[in-house]
């Protein structure tokens, strides 16, 4: 095809679109270009100089980030003359780093630590470490910098002029005294800001939220959602011995890029709670005694069987897994089923077209769409004294929300904390949270994308796709999935929004359902 080009790099033959540079032509032949400044997320200055690169013909290296490939380019990568021109490049880069490794945050997952034990020289030819900065500055709520680990990238600098459109950083001074400064009348109190942290290469912009709280190698990274809005940004959770640490954003160019906001990477904490239901309770003689999942499981089917009218009270933080089953349990009677959905104050990112902090605080309100959830939360709660059977997943209950419940003939709460205002049901099953099961999230887009278990879950608690498809089954006899796979597959091949789609076919990206099918077309 005439829009494509035809390049050799380290051997390897590729076709990439016209004006590729050399840096993403290289990825699709398998060969990282080592860099610093560069971030396929932002404009390229070319500044570092790591990504220089060999090509046959050109009278002189030629940095990867900011130039094209063209026609019948032969490009090494990993020549001799390349690798002696980052060697160089490491070795100024170290003339002046502190040898702080051992108490840095960034240890472990450091471009620069990577790149000097991939090819940097053995020893120095410089016997003087000169830096005299300032060891650590405040730049706001939750970042810090320390300038004598700062290697001039610039990344945070563009991030805030071009991503953020709030130019609060710059290049201060010149040459061996140049360091990243801050607006002495404004902080990074950007509600995207804390993007800075993660595009560091090295540990000189941190979190004090993660500040010496695990090294890299003690931590298990898994893929997730961010559970804070409808937006349905990408992320890694980071877990230390089953308990979440901290929240990263993982890269999906579709819903978030690179980036999460400083509101999502701090909601983590209740997925630590310590005030959970560890086992199922049910109500005998007046009081909730423990029970095991069989006595349970059948007294939900007994409940859910004689039921004609049920009133569904869920959290937009369900998986639409849970969403489906519980909403399947009530299907031989009249439903009423809403969503409770916080708001806030939407927080746009304004370089990145449609990303932003969305004003709805819940994950999955599409894919409570899909299931079925179409009352508003104060028509729910409005039904609900008059109703058989009400059913709470997992939603937070005020006083107010409370009082009414308990005016309910029959309550269930499926859920995960303990807390004296569900104490009036008649059973409460315990569940697991987003971070302790696989599941799947509808975002405001329409697209269905996964989240993977990423720590333990307490005690006995169990998904609640696997609550309500068991007590099905004892109820009707309808088969019950054993997985989160199998039980999305039954879903998707039954609510023609999902559109026979499977786990398999979501990958790690996602896949975009019909938007005439969700709220998507806002």
């Amino acid at each position: 095809m005439s829009d494509l080009v035809n390049v050799t790099i380290d051997g390897v033959a590729v076709a990439v679109p016209k004006g590729t540079t050399i840096i993403e032509a290289a990825k699709q032949a398998g060969v990282l270009v080592p860099h610093y400044c560069y971030h396929p997320s932002l404009p390229s200055p070319a500044v570092c100089r790591m990504c220089l690169v060999d090509v046959e013909k050109a009278p002189k290296l030629l940095p990867a980030c900011v130039t094209t490939v063209a026609e019948g380019n032969v490009i090494n990568v990993n020549n001799e003359k390349s690798k002696k021109a980052r060697e160089s490049v490491l070795e100024f880069l170290l003339i002046n780093h502190p040898l702080d490794c051992p108490i840095c945050d960034q240890a472990g997952e450091c471009e620069l630590q990577d790149y000097v034990f991939q090819e940097g020289r053995a020893n120095t030819r410089y016997g003087d470490y000169a830096k005299r900065f300032n060891p650590v500055e405040d730049f706001g709520p939750d970042v810090l910098y320390v300038a004598n680990r700062c290697i001039l990238c610039t990344r945070c600098v563009r991030f805030m002029e071009s991503v953020a459109d709030e130019p609060v950083l710059n290049v201060s001074e010149r040459g061996d005294r140049a360091f990243i400064g801050i607006d002495p009348d404004h902080l990074l109190t950007h509600p995207w800001s804390g993007n800075v942290v993660d595009l560091c290469p090295v540990g000189s912009l941190i979190s004090k939220d993660f500040l010496h709280k695990a090294r890299a190698w003690d931590l298990d990274k898994t893929a997730s959602i961010c559970p804070g809005c409808t937006q349905g940004c990408n992320t890694m959770i980071d877990t230390r011995d089953d308990i979440v640490v901290r929240l990263r954003p993982r890269a999906n160019l579709e819903v978030n890029r690179h980036f999460i906001c400083d509101t999502g990477r701090a909601d983590y904490r209740w997925m630590n709670r310590g005030d959970r239901i560890e086992a199922p309770l049910v109500r005998e003689g007046g009081k909730l005694i423990p029970t095991d999942w069989d006595h349970a499981l059948a007294r939900l089917a007994e409940l859910t069987r004689g039921a004609r009218s049920i009133v569904i009270l869920a959290s937009g933080r369900a998986s639409t897994e849970s969403l489906g089953f519980v909403r399947r349990l009530a299907d031989h009677g009249t439903v009423t089923a809403a969503v409770k959905v916080p708001l806030g104050t939407e927080a746009p990112l304004a370089g990145v077209p449609n990303l932003a902090l969305r004003k709805e605080r819940a994950p999955n309100l599409d894919g409570a769409r899909l299931a079925g959830y179409a009352a508003t939360w104060a028509g729910a709660l409005a039904a609900a004294p008059g109703a058989d059977l009400v059913l709470v997943l997992d939603a937070d209950i005020d006083d107010a929300e409370a009082a009414t419940l308990a005016r309910a003939r029959s309550a269930v709460v499926i859920g995960t904390v303990d807390d004296d205002r569900i104490h009036c049901a008649n059973l409460l099953l315990p569940t697991t949270n987003m971070a302790e099961e696989n599941g799947t999230y509808v975002n405001r887009d329409g697209r269905v994308q996964r989240y993977y278990q990423a720590k333990a879950a307490p005690g006995m608690a169990r998904p609640a796709w696997w609550i309500a498809a068991e007590a099905g089954h004892l109820a009707t006899g309808a088969s019950a999935p054993k997985t989160a796979a199998a039980a999305f597959a039954t879903l998707s091949s039954s609510m023609p929004g999902l559109g026979g789609l499977t786990y398999a076919d979501l990958g790690h990206t996602g896949r975009v359902v019909s938007p005439a099918t969700t709220g998507a077309a806002r």
